[in-house]
């Protein structure tokens, strides 16, 4: 645990005053919610394991005039998860927004080749991941007694996409640990959704494009819009569901996609 805070708090925001962990915050879509929520009155607890990417962004926040606090670890491990929550917890005595965006995957490899560990892999970051984050994350809002959580998804979670079948399968099951944990926390106050994420130009696609050239032209042409997505217009997104202007919506798995699941 980095446990290093930065900056001060700005003023007004759609998140003023409230506590937001971020997991996945070391790049991408995880480092654009973690700006923009700073800038929307949020302090900002930044999960990864890159440790110096973490103190480079929370610094960078900082200097923003937000607060930031590092907290490197690792979602597949339920302990570091917890400890994270704690930690949030001792420093800024609560939790009320959560934005569970780690994720891992891979294109192209059909089913009968993949490796096991590949899918153990895949499985864990993105499915046990959000498990183990919702674990810990729940009580804490329990506590007091009300918030926000939003889930990275993906196009991959509604349709088979041309992502690995273990990337596929998980991403479904995000979506179904969503609807389970509004449909049971509901009551309490607790609001949790779920992001259908299209093809975004996160280092996971830069990554695959430079593998495979090709890419490019296809993650461009399925969106209706014929483009790929910048992360901060996820982060958009992810702000609306975890803010108040999405007060009475729960449950629900928002296409931010391009326009890739409506035909």
């Amino acid at each position: 645990m980095d446990g290093r805070i930065s900056g001060t708090q700005g003023p007004g925001g759609l998140l003023e005053g409230r506590v937001a962990m971020i997991t996945g915050a070391s790049s991408g879509i995880g480092a654009a919610a973690a700006r923009l929520f700073a800038s929307e009155g949020a302090a900002v607890v930044l999960m990864a394991r890159r440790t110096e990417r973490l103190r480079q962004l929370a610094d960078a926040i900082a200097r923003s005039g937000g607060r930031a606090l590092a907290a490197p670890g690792d979602v597949t491990d339920t302990e570091d998860v917890r400890r994270v929550v704690a930690t949030t917890e001792e420093t800024f005595g609560r939790l009320d927004v959560a934005f569970n965006n780690a994720g891992w995957g891979t294109a192209g490899t059909k089913l009968h080749e993949t490796e096991d560990a590949e899918f153990d892999k895949v499985m864990a970051v993105n499915v046990g991941g959000v498990w183990n984050c919702l674990r810990h994350q729940i009580p804490a809002m329990l506590r007091v007694g009300a918030g926000a959580v939003v889930n990275t998804a993906s196009t991959a979670g509604v349709v088979a996409t041309r992502a690995g079948a273990p990337y596929i399968a998980a991403k479904h099951a995000v979506i179904g640990l969503t609807k389970a944990a509004a449909a049971q926390y509901g009551e309490r106050g607790i609001r949790v959704n779920s992001l259908v994420v299209g093809c975004t130009r996160t280092e996971l696609i830069k990554g695959a494009v430079r593998e495979q050239p090709h890419l490019q032209e296809q993650f461009a042409t399925r969106q209706i819009l014929k483009r790929m997505a910048d992360p901060h217009e996820v982060a958009q997104a992810a702000l609306w569901l975890a803010g108040p202007h999405a007060s009475f919506v729960t449950g629900t798995a928002m296409a931010v996609d391009g326009g890739r699941t409506a035909v």
